[in-house]
């Protein structure tokens, strides 16, 4: 059997990439695989499981469902050009988010440490 006739249960992709099935279920919900369907029980195919694999990697660079999924659909629709452009835009976009969060971050840690020291130093034993 070639790899693109594999089958797999909502169990194997679960146990493969360490989600719950409520996850995977729900990325059905979101249309974002379309497993088929044998009674109750859902098969997924190879192209389910490279979904599955770019939705997860999606959602560690913090891209939304939303953007993962226009992502997504942009190759089937449009091709691989455009959507490594959007691809590229998006990470340009989260870039500068994630740019921004460190510098309020570093803000909040300067401003921690000066009330600390204030607190620390007006409250010492005379």
């Amino acid at each position: 059997m070639s790899d693109e006739n594999t089958e797999y249960t909502i169990s194997d992709l679960a146990k493969e990439f360490e989600i719950t099935s409520r996850s995977i279920r729900h990325y059905e919900d979101e249309k974002l695989i379309t497993p088929l369907r044998r009674g109750v029980h859902r098969i997924y195919n190879a192209r389910d499981r490279v979904r599955l694999q770019l939705i997860l990697r999606g959602k560690r660079l913090g891209f939304s469902l939303a953007e993962i999924k226009e992502i997504i659909d942009i190759y089937g629709m449009e091709g691989e050009q455009k959507q490594t452009e959007r691809l590229l835009e998006l990470i340009k976009v989260r870039r500068e988010s994630l740019k921004q969060q460190l510098k309020d971050i570093k803000y909040l840690l300067n401003e921690f440490d000066v009330l600390e020291e204030k607190l620390t130093t007006s409250h010492q034993p005379e």
